[in-house]
């Protein structure tokens, strides 16, 4: 009980060490200190994305340089695939080694649901610098690696998931720095991975003549290291993190058609979008043409599409996204009807090279229309759940297409189906345009 007239304090009847005056102000100087200095971290950034300057480029470059060691080195699939079952995995089926493939593409896609929600939370940096470790790590790896089982855990599995950790955010935060010349940044992004997918098939082709398999796949994690060690450097965030409503699902988005619509297409270009890319050098060896040579055209088809990305990008800002999706990705699919007919070496080049700047354009556009559709305080969610969607075709595709080939005994089927569901995504593509821009014609 208090004295008469003395204040009754009712942390100290219960027992409770009552907090120090001087404390209560130090924690709230310490709290007002580190708001200061968060909010002057990004004041300097305020206000409407710069659409260029030093800052601005050098977060496209090192974009540009986590596509070129993610989508990049997994766009080679290819050349792996025929030396595997040439010389690695004969005992395996097409369809077997397909697989690791198929991993590889689907995980660069499934994290993004996470990394997605971490990136709009501000968990930026640090994902993205294991995930550069775990990808040097594996590609070191893959060069020990003998048994089926073994490449499919390190090259498909675990390459893919730390691609994909750090491929998301890498792309997400293009739309902090761009808004009008959006389209050329993702366009410029987007190449990297066509200068992956072109210089390493062609240090893969020459290397392992003269070093073998083990230090050519070396030499490709020291491409890595250096290329993610600059990345890591240079990218970074112009808007301060945002805890937008929603958990790690934005279910709200799919009130959307065409948000839900898009994701569905997603899915089914997919499907078939990767099968001539991985199964051109076999295809061409299959009809006579050198397994020296083979090698070559999927750094002729990766090639073509950085062709296609930076032309795409840059259409895309004059006249809209979807605008330049369309058109060119139902020249992909008809291309894929046409690849199995090609029975020279030349026929292969020419399909190879139109093949890859069309397939170039939905690639390096991919992201673009998702990042329209909602607060750019969500792009991270809403691109990563589109993302995880859409890594069920990449799943599926190229190991159905293996399966058909297996079964046929050619490439015209496989070819018939990828054509196929490309053809259909295109159509789910032009419902999404009408639903949102609302009209026949305009910019979307």
């Amino acid at each position: 009980m208090s004295e008469k007239g003395a204040p009754v304090i009712q942390g100290s009847e219960l027992g409770l060490p009552l907090p120090d005056p001087d404390a209560i102000r130090d924690d709230q100087t310490l709290h007002e200190k580190t708001s200061q200095e968060f909010t002057d971290k990004f004041a300097k950034f305020a206000g409407e994305a710069p659409d260029g300057g030093v800052k601005a480029w050098s977060v496209i470059v090192a974009s540009m340089l986590t596509t070129f060691c993610t989508f990049g080195y997994v766009n080679t699939w290819g050349i792996f695939q025929d030396y595997y079952e040439q010389v690695m995995l004969p005992d395996q089926s097409p369809s077997t080694i397909a697989w690791i493939g198929s991993i590889q593409y689907t995980f660069i896609f499934v994290p993004g649901l996470v990394t997605g929600r971490l990136f709009d939370l501000g968990h930026f940096k640090i994902p993205y610098f294991i995930a550069s470790c775990g990808l040097i790590v594996c590609t070191f790896l893959t060069a020990e690696c003998k048994h089926f089982w073994q490449f499919f855990l390190v090259q498909g599995l675990f390459t893919g998931l730390f691609s994909g950790i750090a491929f998301s955010p890498a792309i997400s935060v293009v739309s902090h720095w761009f808004s009008k010349k959006k389209g050329l940044a993702l366009g410029i992004t987007a190449i990297g991975s066509s200068l992956g997918g072109t210089l390493f098939p062609i240090a893969g082709q020459n290397l392992i003549p003269l070093v073998g398999f083990k230090w050519t796949v070396r030499v490709f994690g020291f491409m890595t290291l250096l290329t993610l060690g600059i990345a890591n450097l240079a990218l970074d965030r112009r808007l301060p993190p945002v805890n937008a409503r929603g958990g790690l699902f934005n279910l709200s988005a799919f009130r959307n058609p065409a948000y839900t619509i898009y994701c569905i297409s997603g899915i089914t270009c997919f499907l078939g979008l990767y099968t001539a890319l991985t199964y051109l050098p076999v295809s061409a060896t299959a009809v006579g043409v050198s397994s020296n040579f083979s090698f070559y055209l999927v750094a002729i088809a990766n090639a073509g599409s950085g062709f296609g990305r930076l032309s795409a990008g840059l259409l895309a800002d004059r006249i809209g996204p979807l605008n330049v999706m369309i058109p060119f990705t139902g020249l992909a699919a008809i291309l894929t009807f046409a690849w199995p007919y090609a029975s020279s070496q030349g026929a292969l080049i020419g399909i190879s090279v139109v093949y890859g700047f069309a397939s170039g354009t939905y690639v390096s556009l991919l992201l673009a229309p998702p990042m329209a559709m909602g607060d750019v305080g969500d792009v991270g969610r809403r691109v990563g759940m589109f993302l995880t969607i859409a890594a069920l075709g990449t799943l599926l595709g190229t190991p159905i297409s293996g399966a058909i080939n297996a079964r046929t005994g050619g490439f015209k089927d496989p070819g018939f189906y990828a054509g196929g569901v490309v053809i259909f995504s295109v159509l789910l593509l032009l419902v999404v345009r009408y639903l949102q821009l609302g009209r026949l014609f305009g910019k979307c």
